[in-house]
């Protein structure tokens, strides 16, 4: 039945052009990419230059803002003409269907995020780079980007299935995204804010805790883990109570 329900997800997205967005961040940081000059010789190599400059492109702004948007659209239809009552009074575990819905909502995030990647490794290509690949730094900033995102997916799906405004959850995402320019540069709250933890995740820097991603002990437990442990509980807890 788990599968039945994703499938009817992918239906659902299928019908409209809304999976055109997930080439928006990529495309315009494969242009950032693109008309990067400098090279920091000495420093780091050209690969790890351009991911610089074309990670902030994709992860402050857009990426959450994407997150947003799919949230949004995955439940638009249940909240039209009784569609939550229809969904739920079908012989499917409330559990299933919350499950069904983020994991298309991790999917897509994943898509987008092999998108960028692809992006840079073309920019490498176009340009010549000439110095070793960093495998490991494209798995960490690959990886752990999508990990990062686990919360503020968790977060905008719960807002999304409480308020049946397909534009409320969407504008409460945008508040919080615009101040990440600032948050991202504060050691103060950048460590417990949801919306910056991709960009800080996925920024090539120093190794983090047990040489892994390139964040702080304090964004990986309370962030990343913590967000998304309490924000997809209480999404489990708001649609096995959610009146019918």
């Amino acid at each position: 039945m788990f599968w039945h329900l994703v499938q009817s997800e992918i239906l659902k997205m299928r019908k409209t052009n809304i999976w055109l967005l997930l080439f928006v961040s990529p495309l315009l940081a494969f242009a950032v990419g693109l008309a990067t000059t400098e090279t920091m010789e000495g420093t780091i190599n050209e690969w790890t230059t351009t991911l610089l400059m074309m990670t902030p492109v994709h992860t402050i702004l857009f990426l959450p803002l994407i997150i947003g948007v799919f949230t949004s659209f995955i439940c638009r239809y249940e909240h039209k003409d009784g569609g939550w009552k229809q969904l739920l009074s079908l012989p499917v575990k409330r559990t299933q269907v919350y499950v069904s819905k983020f994991s298309l909502v991790m999917s897509l995030i994943a898509l987008n995020q092999i998108l960028f990647m692809l992006c840079w490794i073309s920019v490498g290509l176009i340009k010549g780079f000439s110095d070793p690949f960093p495998t490991l730094v494209m798995f960490k900033s690959l990886v752990g980007g999508w990990i990062a995102t686990l919360p503020l997916a968790s977060i905008m799906l719960l807002v999304s299935m409480a308020w049946s405004s397909f534009a409320a959850p969407l504008a409460l995402n945008v508040v919080f995204t615009l101040p990440n320019i600032l948050v991202a540069n504060s050691e103060t709250y950048a460590p417990y804010y949801p919306w910056v933890q991709p960009f800080l995740t996925m920024i090539p820097k120093g190794d983090g805790p047990w040489g892994g991603f390139f964040v702080s002990f304090e964004s990986i437990i309370f962030a990343i883990i913590g967000g998304f442990v309490i924000f997809f509980a209480s999404g489990l807890v708001y649609i096995r109570r959610k009146a019918v």
